[in-house]
């Protein structure tokens, strides 16, 4: 079985006059690559409307189960007429690859968990306090989910909520070999490396490091995340950890958006 990974396509950013969309890219990457399922772990765009419906144009289009956690771009309300974020999560669940709360099952054995995941500040740098932390701001800038997102809870409290979802699932199937899937970072070997002074602020908007904790409790075999525009794999205590973003623009490194794409996929074989 070959599982495709990717995330982070923001494809409303990334639109280019005279090239393909990145979802259509994405559906002849898939094809050639002959994928049984594909996995997109997060950022498909900053409106929630528009990543359900590139969602159902993937589905629709590969012709396989497309598996899906949303990340913080995809809950923004810009223009979407709600302030309430769980409406929005609610509205993707909707869609039958969304993994929250909804693990999936292989034929083989092997189970999928998934989370968006978010941020604990357990990332970030013990320099700074909670009460720090919870302004979203430092150095004149802004962590832009203070103002698109709004569960009606602290950013712990959400985190906590999402922990315990995803810990439940992998209790559930404990014992089955499992992919666990989340936006956010699970392991600090990811997040931007110090010494860096805006950075030792903003890691901690990055993910938790309590999300490893539960790779090495249930012996989770593959861990995907994305989130910090990063391409990058790490093997600690039998976990193999992918972070496959596609990214924007500007980080590309290839002429064209199916060569980047190309570049960015990475393959789970079962």
């Amino acid at each position: 079985m070959r599982i495709g990974v990717i995330s982070d396509l923001h494809v409303d950013v990334n639109e280019l006059k005279g090239e393909p969309p990145i979802e259509e890219a994405l559906i002849e990457v898939t094809a050639e690559t002959g994928l049984d399922i594909l996995v997109i772990a997060g950022d498909i765009s900053s409106d929630a409307g528009r990543s359900l419906a590139v969602l159902h144009k993937l589905r629709d289009r590969c012709g396989i189960p497309v598996l899906f956690v949303p990340g913080n771009h995809d809950y923004w309300s810009r223009g979407n007429d709600t302030e309430d974020t769980w409406r929005l999560y609610r509205q993707f669940q909707t869609f039958e690859g969304c993994l929250c709360e909804k693990p999936y099952e292989l034929e083989n054995g092997w189970v999928i968990v998934g989370s968006s995941g978010w941020y604990d500040y357990t990332m970030g740098e013990p320099d700074y306090t909670v009460e720090e932390f919870d302004r979203m701001q430092a150095m004149d800038r802004i962590w832009q989910d203070s103002l698109f997102v709004n569960w009606g809870m602290s950013n712990r409290d959400v985190h906590r909520y999402f922990h315990e979802r995803i810990e439940r699932d992998l209790t559930a199937y404990r014992g089955r070999p499992a992919i666990m899937v989340t936006h956010m970072l699970a392991h600090p070997y990811f997040k931007v490396p110090m010494p860096n002074p805006l950075w030792a602020y903003f890691n901690a908007f990055l993910g938790s490091v309590e999300y490893a904790d539960l790779y090495r409790s249930f012996g989770v075999r593959y861990g995907v995340m994305g989130h910090v525009h990063y391409r990058k794999t790490y093997t600690d205590q039998g976990t193999e950890m992918i972070c496959a973003c596609l990214g924007y623009r500007k980080e590309w490194r290839q002429a064209s958006v199916v060569k980047e794409i190309r570049s960015c996929l990475k393959l789970i074989t079962l």
